[in-house]
């Protein structure tokens, strides 16, 4: 779960602190239209998040979460390659999907991974590890900007949702429907 939720914050903290000054400088956007792609990613988070619930109920939290780091993975490496406009503005919304969209399942996540008496803790220790972990995410996306370009430190977020695909698959069961009470 610390891995699931470091790469979780990580990828939104890297991306969120760093996209209106990769609009302003790479495509000349002015602080207006820069808030207003931003504004467009996050609208795309927040859809992604209410949507997650639905999905995970449906599907599983595993697929559900699976197809989550699967799009975000995708789509940071084909939003840092974008040059037009609209493509910038609908790929943020889609990246911020599934960027962030995962979020909405966690407290179901660790719900169904801790018995009652342990829930509040695991969720507020984990959670909030993975976001210390992740306020070094502007720092270390700064740092590969820097030396290698926006495009190249976005895209390598990439490297993240795959280690948290693994971390998925090999560390956390499937574990809708079963009563840990």
């Amino acid at each position: 779960m610390i891995i699931l939720c470091s790469v979780q914050n990580f990828g939104y903290y890297g991306i969120m602190i760093w996209l209106p000054n990769y609009l302003s400088t790479r495509f000349g956007y002015g602080l207006t239209q820069s808030a207003l792609w931003t504004a467009v990613t996050i609208a795309g988070m927040a859809l992604g998040i209410f949507l997650f619930g639905h999905v995970a109920d449906r599907v599983g939290r595993r697929p559900a979460f699976l197809s989550y780091m699967l799009g975000a993975a995708i789509m940071v490496v084909v939003y840092s390659q974008l040059t037009a406009a609209s493509a910038l503005l609908i790929g943020g919304a889609v990246m911020g999907f599934f960027v962030n969209g995962m979020l909405g399942g966690y407290g179901a996540l660790m719900s169904e991974l801790y018995p009652t008496a342990a829930r509040a803790t695991a969720q507020n220790v984990f959670f909030n590890i993975g976001r210390a972990v992740a306020g070094f995410g502007p720092l270390v996306v700064g740092l590969v900007s820097a030396a290698y370009g926006f495009p190249v430190a976005i895209a390598g977020l990439a490297l993240l949702y795959l280690i948290d695909i693994v971390a998925l698959l090999i560390l956390i069961p499937e574990r809708r429907g079963v009563d840990l009470a």
